[in-house]
C-alpha cells in the first residue's frame, strides 16, 4: 500500500557559522491511509520544524517530502490541497470572522465552491457541537471552541493528510475528549493519515497507531504503539494480602527477590521480573493468607518516553 505521506532523509538547519543549528537531521517517515502517527520528543527536538516542512511552510535543506505522490514545495498548488494543518502557537483561524465565515474562507482557499464550503462547514459545526456558534466571531469563542473550529477548517476540504501540532494543548477535559474522538473518526471514517505532536503522552497512547520518538532532530525509535508498550513493560507483579505477614513468610519472600510492605491491615508484596516458578512460589508462601488483589504491573507511554528519550534505552 502506498503511503499518503513519504518523507525521506529530510534535513534542516538554521543560522550560520558557529551559530548554525541542525534542527532536523535525516528524518524519514511514512504514514498510510487511516493511520495515526504520533511524533514525540522534548522541546526543541525538531517536531514543529518537521511538520512545517511537510506542510510546505519551511523548505528542507535536503531530502524529500511527498503527499499523495506530490511535493508540497515543488507542486504546492496540487499537494497542499491534500493537506490540512493545525499548528500550535499559530492563529489557525481569523478572529474577526465568524465560525462559518472561516470555514467558507478556508474551503474556497482549498478549491471548494462557496456553496460546498458552506455546506460542509455547517455539517462540521453541527458534528462538533458548534452549530449555535456559527455566526459568532472567533474572538468571542472559548479556547476549546477555537481549537475545534481550527480543526474543522483543516478538515473542510477532506484532506488526505492531517497535521496536528499539540491539538489538545490548553483544552479542558471535555474539549480534549471531543478533539481526540474527532482525530480517531477522521482516520477511521475518512481514511485520512494523521501526523500529530503532543507533550500529553496519554493522548498519544490513546489514539496513535504508531509512535516515532525524535531527539536532537533525529528519529531514535519508531514502532507500533502497542509493540512499544509491550517491549518496555516490566514483568512485575503486586500481591495485596488482607492481613499482616509473619517474619518467616517475609524471609521466604525476600529470598525470592520480593519486597514486602506491611501496613496496619495487611501487606503489599512486589515481585519484579519473575519466572513462572518464582511467581507460583510466592503464591504458595502466601497460602492460606487471603489474597485481596493480584495484578501485573505495566508501563504507559510516558514511562517509555522517559526511558527512550531521556535515558537512551532501546526496546528489548
Amino acid at each position: 500500500m502506498s503511503g499518503v505521506l513519504e518523507v525521506k532523509g529530510m534535513w534542516k538547519s538554521f543560522g550560520r557559522g558557529a551559530k548554525r543549528v541542525r534542527a532536523v537531521q535525516g528524518v524519514t517517515l511514512a504514514i498510510q491511509p487511516g493511520e495515526i502517527l504520533a511524533l514525540l520528543g522534548p522541546n526543541g527536538a525538531g517536531k514543529t520544524t518537521t511538520i512545517k516542512m511537510i506542510a510546505g511552510i519551511v523548505r528542507p535543506d535536503e531530502g524529500s517530502v511527498e503527499v499523495g505522490g506530490m511535493d508540497p514545495h515543488r507542486q504546492p498548488g496540487r499537494a497542499l490541497g491534500s493537506i490540512g494543518a493545525v499548528l500550535e502557537g499559530n492563529r489557525n483561524v481569523y478572529w474577526r470572522l465568524t465560525a462559518i465565515e472561516n470555514l467558507v474562507y478556508f474551503g474556497v482557499l482549498k478549491g471548494l465552491t462557496r456553496a460546498e464550503a458552506r455546506s460542509r462547514g455547517g455539517d462540521l459545526l453541527a458534528l462538533l457541537g458548534l452549530a449555535d456558534k456559527r455566526h459568532e466571531t472567533v474572538q468571542k469563542l472559548s479556547r476549546g471552541m477555537q481549537q475545534k473550529l481550527a480543526i474543522a477548517c483543516a478538515l473542510v476540504h477532506r484532506p488526505a493528510l492531517l497535521l496536528l501540532d499539540e491539538p489538545t494543548l490548553g483544552l479542558d477535559v471535555e474539549a480534549a475528549e471531543t478533539v481526540k474522538e474527532w482525530v480517531r473518526r477522521i482516520a477511521r471514517d475518512q481514511g485520512a493519515a494523521v501526523l500529530l505532536t503532543t507533550h500529553q503522552m496519554d493522548v498519544a497512547e490513546e489514539i496513535s497507531d504508531r509512535v516515532a520518538f525524535i531527539r536532537a532532530g533525529k528519529i531514535i525509535l519508531e514502532d507500533r504503539t502497542r509493540n512499544l508498550l509491550a517491549a518496555f513493560s516490566i514483568r512485575a507483579y503486586t500481591f495485596e494480602v488482607a492481613e499482616p505477614l509473619g517474619d518467616v513468610r517475609i524471609d521466604q519472600l525476600v529470598r525470592l527477590g520480593a519486597t514486602v510492605e506491611q501496613n496496619g491491615s495487611g501487606a503489599i508484596v512486589r515481585l519484579a521480573s519473575p519466572d513462572s516458578a518464582s511467581f507460583y512460589e510466592v503464591v504458595e508462601i502466601l497460602r492460606p493468607v487471603d489474597l485481596a488483589h493480584v495484578q501485573r504491573d505495566t508501563v504507559d507511554l510516558l514511562e517509555v518516553f522517559k526511558r527512550v528519550v531521556h535515558n537512551g534505552e532501546a526496546a528489548r
